[in-house]
């Protein structure tokens, strides 16, 4: 919120603040009219006096600070992103490619027959395996897949993420 509407706010409360004054002021005038027999002596309208007088001057001090905010007090900058907002534009979802064999037919030309095993397993389970599950699947030796999983990152086709106990094989 901007400091001028807070400001603005303030004000208002202070002047609610000044309204519940007076109407407790004249309240507690008549109480003591009624209830006093001393007169202007009583120590009651020195009561009175003191809690206007301090009333008056926290709404002042409330007031000064909703000047202050209005008038003194600067904004912050927003700070401006490089991105733009677009309204009242319905975009197409773009659908992602489906991960099928004939996608990567290319790639496969370039393969060993192991390489193509296992970037097969790959992508029959739509592109994400876990390393362990690879190495059943395939019926290779754990050792022979981590290489040739090494072989397929060094070739930028998939990326392995560390899962736990173990890895989680990703289609690129």
């Amino acid at each position: 919120m901007k400091n001028r509407n807070v400001g603005i706010i303030i004000i208002g409360i202070a002047l609610l603040i000044g309204f519940i004054i007076f109407a407790f002021n004249r309240a507690m005038t008549s109480i003591v009219n009624e209830s006093c027999s001393h007169g202007p002596t009583c120590p009651m309208w020195g009561t009175i006096n003191f809690q206007t007088n301090v009333s008056i001057g926290v709404m002042v001090f409330v007031i000064l600070a909703g000047l202050f905010l209005i008038f003194f007090a600067k904004d912050e900058k927003e700070k401006i992103t490089h991105t733009k907002v677009v309204k009242h534009v319905v975009k197409e979802q773009i659908k992602p490619r489906e991960i099928t064999k004939d996608n990567y037919e290319k790639v496969m030309k370039e393969l060993s027959d192991d390489e193509k095993l296992v970037l097969e397993k790959i992508i029959e389970a739509q592109g994400t395996i876990f390393q362990s599950d690879l190495v059943e699947k395939t019926a290779l030796t754990k050792v022979k897949v981590t290489r040739i999983l090494d072989k397929l990152e060094g070739k930028a086709i998939v990326e392995r993420k560390r899962r736990g106990m173990t890895n989680v094989v990703i289609l690129k």
